[in-house]
């Protein structure tokens, strides 16, 4: 079953419409429809490219969010091979809402680390719905620190609505952890790739996406807080989270001309979610390209490279 997002309804009609005559021709074999549904279908086809040939960032937001849309464990199960993955912090626990190990990409030795909000009901609420608490920061610190110390590539898929903000969490240093984990990030000498497949929130995507190269997906989002928490705090009234959207700059597009990001990733039409196997493959080739251009430097080459562009960001912006 398809979920159609707010601004889709229309496209949900007309290719309701042609299912419900496919349907009717199942279960009368003299009943002759598909000229009818093909029809359907090229306006549905039409109208699917006229919906998303340019996106508000508030429907990129809503993209962004599809709950069809390709998670972490997906690409992990598609591009990976050889995953085995790290548990725990060695403090308090394991946190389900990253996940992380060592794989080989395109039979490369690498450590990948990414946010997971699950799938259905039951799987969200173990996964926290991507949000991490200090405990999931700390394993990643851990595999970073084993890559560096192997020489292994970080790749990291960021896909979260921010860190976890309960009080535990803020007992257990939620802060320290995110700052130790962007610390970590700044400082090994191995290269790192993050790509935001989807949300990118707050500190908690920043402790992953501190890297020397950010890629993000065509309709990912990228920002310093959500369209509804800017809003609330700006206007006293999260219904304005349309204008919060507009004025956070916050898409893949915005991001890119600021320096923040350093490749769009395109989907396919109709977002991610619409073909996942079409959208990981898209990933997988931007991985591979990424890692190419890192190869040949040094420890010392990849730090300051990370350093020069976090000291320019934002810079190609202010110029223009």
């Amino acid at each position: 079953m398809t979920n159609y997002l707010d601004f889709e309804k229309p496209l949900a009609e007309i290719e309701g419409k042609a299912e419900e005559l496919r349907a009717m021709a199942r279960t009368n074999e003299e009943m002759d429809v598909e000229a009818e549904a093909a029809a359907l279908d090229r306006k549905a086809s039409d109208l699917l490219v006229d919906l998303y040939k340019s996106l508000t960032p508030w429907r990129k937001c809503q993209v962004a969010r599809h709950p069809d849309r390709p998670h972490c464990q997906d690409y992990i199960k598609a591009l990976f091979s050889e995953y085995t993955p790290l548990a725990g912090d060695r403090n308090f626990a394991d946190d389900q809402a990253v996940m992380g190990g060592l794989a080989r990409f395109n039979d490369t030795p690498v450590v990948v680390i990414g946010h997971e909000k699950g799938t259905d009901t039951k799987s969200r609420i173990e996964r926290n719905f991507g949000m991490a608490r200090p405990e999931g920061y700390r394993k990643a610190i851990r595999l970073m620190d084993l890559a560096d110390r192997f020489g292994l590539p970080v790749i990291t898929l960021v896909d979260t609505p921010g860190a976890y903000p309960g009080k535990g969490a803020e007992e257990r240093g939620q802060s320290e952890a995110i700052a130790r984990s962007t610390e970590m990030c700044l400082r090994i000498g191995v290269p790192l790739i993050s790509v935001i497949i989807g949300e990118g929130g707050s500190g908690g995507a920043v402790a992953f996406a501190s890297a020397n190269r950010v890629a993000m997906l065509e309709h990912s989002i990228y920002s310093v807080i959500s369209p509804e928490g800017c809003a609330s705090i700006l206007w006293k009234d999260a219904e304005k989270m349309r204008e919060a959207a507009e004025a956070l700059r916050l898409t893949a597009q915005d991001l890119t001309k600021l320096g923040v990001a350093d490749k769009v990733i395109n989907e396919p039409l109709g977002g991610a979610h619409r073909d996942p196997r079409a959208a990981i493959e898209s990933v997988g080739r931007a991985i591979e390209q990424m890692l190419k251009q890192l190869s040949d430097k040094s420890p010392a080459a990849l730090v300051e490279d990370r350093r020069k562009k976090f000291l320019s960001m934002g810079s190609q912006g202010l110029a223009a």
